[in-house]
């Protein structure tokens, strides 16, 4: 799934070998109007991420034998937007509480070291769960589209044609990848969480929900700060243990995958106004919607 300035657009290879391409129409007046709100903008692209996100993989299952290609109605795509970050929220944020709170009752553990213990269980938890369904064999598929979307934006991005053999030398690795974000947001949530270490068990409770996108909003903020200075040693030795996590969810992706990468880029940087040489890939359009 590629995201441009204008569109969406979704590629997948089909049970017959075809590449199909579902494209949808973004609110470009809305997106430069939040982009110019610190931290705002942050959520508003979360919220985003989440709908396209939701939409892009409801695409791709629709695309097999007698499968239906519908899209998602406004109501359900509350409610699976809904579910899908309550689960993220308890299981990140709540269960890390409940337990760290749980053992410092029963030890007599000072806030300091409680405090230390969720946030630490709160990245176990998220490095557990990255390990477990990176062995399911689906997810591995999946994780190797992803890797193929950062070599086609990073040759992009590089300059350089965008055909299967050029793409393929690029790295998996990719400084705006969703991955890192999310480990930005639950390493931050740490020391934020922490400066309400001596309020009520209920109180802490409910920041745990109700602050959740202030931290990706400063986290957002923090991604886009060090983005831009990569190439500054004190930021790469920053990003380093953040940048290495995507090896978890990407995998080296073979000439199939990349295939369908460059040609959901292509779609977007058309529709930006963008020319690039770029290697001819057939594909079914499918009707675009609307965002």
């Amino acid at each position: 799934m590629m995201r441009g300035l204008r569109r969406a657009s979704v590629a997948v290879r089909g049970p017959d070998g075809q590449i199909v391409i579902r494209e949808r129409d973004l609110n470009t007046q809305r997106r430069v109007f939040w982009s110019r709100l610190p931290l705002l903008r942050g959520v508003q692209l979360l919220g985003d991420a989440l709908v396209i996100g939701i939409w892009a993989l409801m695409f791709s299952a629709s695309i097999g034998e007698g499968a239906e290609d519908r899209p998602l109605s406004r109501r359900e795509t509350i409610l699976v937007v809904t579910t899908s970050v309550g689960i993220s929220i308890a299981l990140f944020f709540l269960l890390p509480l409940l337990l760290a709170s749980g053992l410092a009752s029963l030890l007599h553990l000072s806030i300091a070291v409680r405090e230390s213990i969720e946030g630490l269980l709160r990245l176990g938890i998220f490095l557990s769960y990255l390990i477990f369904v990176g062995r399911v064999p689906e997810i591995k598929r999946v994780f190797g589209y992803h890797g193929a979307e950062h070599k086609a934006v990073a040759a992009y991005e590089a300059g350089v044609p965008l055909t299967v053999d050029r793409v393929r030398g690029f790295s998996t690795i990719h400084p705006r990848c969703g991955t890192t974000l999310l480990v930005v947001v639950l390493v931050l949530s740490i020391p934020i969480f922490a400066l309400m270490g001596t309020l009520p068990f209920w109180v802490r409770l409910l920041s745990r929900v109700v602050l959740v996108p202030l931290v990706a909003a400063i986290a957002y903020e923090c991604m886009r700060f060090t983005a831009r200075r990569l190439e500054q040693r004190w930021i790469k030795v920053l990003m380093t243990p953040a940048l290495a996590l995507q090896r978890l969810t990407t995998r080296e992706p073979d000439d199939s995958m990349l295939e369908v990468a460059i040609a959901a880029l292509q779609r977007v940087l058309e529709a930006d106004g963008q020319h690039v040489e770029a290697q001819p890939i057939a594909v079914q359009i499918k009707p675009a919607l609307t965002s």
